[in-house]
């Protein structure tokens, strides 16, 4: 396969896991990072090429003429794939330029950020008659009156733009349960300049939170997909999947295919659901625009997101597939549900037999792979660094 697959962001094991689901296909993997400090994903025997770009947002200039030259170099284009937010933007907002140079699923710029900007998903979804939490935005009139009768507490602060609200304060929502939190939280996000809306929180345990992943060919349609149920998160109730399984749930499918072929999505994307404990309906949370967290769940249960990614973008398309039953297999990354199982423990949300029961099950381990060591030895140095730091 001559088209090389250039991989951005591989600090952590979302770029870990793509550059191994190409590789055993043997395909030439590029990892790119703006530093060679903690990019343990790039440690993969899987990686053919590891190199160092300028950063992606203090020096954004550079790092496009970068990628336009290393792309201009190549006898043929290789196929971009972002594996985190912040290159996804950047990639959109300079997508007509790059496309000269990669092979790129998405054709139409903005579409990505529109469906990463919280503000711009709700009007997507609610123009596509897709549930979402009930929102109120901060210059709308009666603003405290609608927070107390339509939103109601507790409530979550939500940021209009995810990745610049993590990067300031590690956390993707501040959750506020009466005035004086909701003030103070909206104080923090003004002096930090970040724009932000307040929602309704959907009653349901974390267990509640649904995922469905697809891929959508060049046409916009449909042609790979499954669906998961979270069980914990972390930081737990608004955080990142920890320990995840793959779960069948047709409805989903009904909901989010239609939506993102209505859009004219095309490429890997994974929609955010939450199930209503109270009437079993499902809200649309977000939309992630690049390869997630559970990427090595979706390849173990049988459906390898950037492979199938490489081979259409380089003119191969693979047949069509879905994953319609449930297999029990479930995405485990150990280290932060440690944390997690500590605070769900602490909190009364779960008790440490519960823990204990959802241990037997088949494991799609966020690092380690028995076949690729390296990149877990690497992992665990880091991490006894930070804690001896601590």
């Amino acid at each position: 396969m001559k088209n090389k697959a250039v991989i951005l962001g591989c600090n952590y094991y979302i770029g870990l896991s793509t550059i191994r689901c190409l590789g055993i296909h043997g395909i030439h993997t590029v990892a790119v990072d703006y530093s060679d400090k903690d990019n343990y994903g790039a440690d993969s025997k899987y990686t053919s090429e590891r190199i160092i770009a300028p950063h992606y947002k203090e020096k954004k200039q550079e790092f496009i003429d970068f990628l336009k030259d290393y792309g201009s170099k190549q006898s043929v284009p290789p196929v971009l794939i972002p594996c985190h937010d912040s290159y996804v933007e950047v990639i959109d907002e300079h997508l007509n330029e790059l496309k000269k140079y990669y092979l790129i699923p998405q054709t139409n710029q903005g579409l990505w950020s529109r469906v990463m900007d919280k503000e711009a998903l709700h009007q997507l979804a609610v123009d596509h008659g897709v549930l979402v939490p009930e929102t109120v935005r901060l210059n709308e009139e009666n603003f405290f009156e609608k927070i107390e009768t339509i939103v109601k507490y507790p409530c979550i602060v939500k940021p209009i733009d995810s990745p610049s609200f993590m990067a300031k304060f590690r956390r993707k929502i501040f959750e506020v349960h009466n005035k004086q939190e909701l003030e103070e939280a909206l104080a923090k996000a003004k002096q930090a300049n970040e724009e932000v809306i307040v929602q309704r929180i959907i009653p349901g345990f974390d267990d509640h939170m649904y995922t469905f992943d697809a891929y959508l060919n060049q046409d916009s349609k449909v042609t790979h997909w499954l669906t998961c149920q979270k069980f914990r998160q972390f930081p737990i109730n608004f955080g990142a999947s920890v320990y995840t399984g793959q779960k069948y749930v047709p409805e989903l499918y009904e909901i989010g295919a239609k939506f993102l072929e209505e859009i004219g999505y095309k490429g890997f994307g994974e929609i955010e659901f939450k199930k209503d404990a109270e009437t079993g309906k499902f809200y649309l949370i977000e939309i992630n625009a690049r390869i997630t967290n559970l990427n090595n769940l979706l390849f173990k249960v049988g459906i390898n997101f950037p492979y199938i990614t490489y081979m259409e973008m380089t003119g191969n398309p693979l047949p069509p597939k879905s994953v319609k039953e449930d297999t029990g297999r479930v995405f485990w990354y150990g280290f932060e549900d440690m944390l997690a199982v500590r605070d769900y423990v602490r909190t009364g949300q779960l008790s440490y037999s519960q823990v204990l029961k959802s241990y037997f099950k088949p494991k799609a381990y966020a690092i380690w792979n028995w076949k690729d060591p390296k990149p877990a030895f690497s992992y665990l140095k880091l991490l006894s660094g930070k804690l001896r730091k601590k």
